[in-house]
């Protein structure tokens, strides 16, 4: 059985203070840092580039970069945040003209490729590449905004992606509106990986929320 991780999402950390904050949630417990990439194009709003996850890097951060890419094109980018230090480099399907070509640049870029579903978006986009993933991403809010409310109307989906992962060696992360009870429902559902913003960032003492995560999965 895999290991359950804690994602934190910088999305919601301090961006005058992202290197400290960042810091700070690893010390408290977070196993990876999650990086959100928005273009304003594929999805309305605008976040991070490579030079943020270069950032990362640069100040001593050795953690997992878990970076979840909204944006087309995306091969352009897969180059640029491999070079920065990302670990896993997460796409939605409907980002790019061929999918098993992306995956492959991931992987020739030596990163772990995962794919993102929306909520409109089926799992039949994924299943004819699922041998060749590393990561599942169910969206449990729409994609571009932080701070939404999760959907529980997901969690039949969540199901289905651990059905059709079975025993392969592929993580099955679960972003949006993740919090202290939610987090229950999609690991009962078969999640292994959380994205947690709001619930960690937005806290007086990101340990104690980061345990209080943790103790409900």
């Amino acid at each position: 059985m895999k290991q359950n991780i804690i994602a934190a999402s910088i999305l919601s950390a301090d961006a005058a203070a992202l290197g400290h904050d960042s810091k700070q949630v690893i010390a408290a417990g977070s196993d990876w840092l999650h990086i959100d990439v928005m273009d304003h194009h594929f999805v309305p709003n605008l976040t991070f580039g490579p030079m943020v996850c270069q950032a990362l890097r640069d100040t001593g951060i050795t953690a997992v970069l878990d970076v979840h890419l909204m944006a087309e094109p995306v091969d352009p980018l897969v180059k640029s945040f491999a070079k920065a230090g990302a670990n896993y480099i997460s796409f939605h399907p409907q980002a790019t003209t061929d999918i098993g070509k992306t995956i492959q640049l991931i992987h020739d870029h030596g990163c772990k490729a995962g794919l993102a579903i929306s909520p409109a978006i089926s799992l039949d986009s994924i299943k004819n590449f699922i041998d060749t993933l590393d990561l599942v991403l169910i969206m449990t809010v729409n994609p571009g905004f932080g701070g939404q409310k999760f959907m529980p109307e997901m969690l039949p989906k969540i199901k289905a992606a651990r059905e059709l992962i079975n025993a392969r060696n592929i993580r099955l992360e679960v972003d949006g509106g993740i919090n202290s009870e939610t987090i229950a429902l999609a690991a009962n559902s078969g999640a292994d990986t959380f994205v947690a913003g709001n619930a960690i960032f937005n806290t007086d003492n990101y340990k104690t929320a980061i345990n209080k995560l943790k103790e409900n999965i």
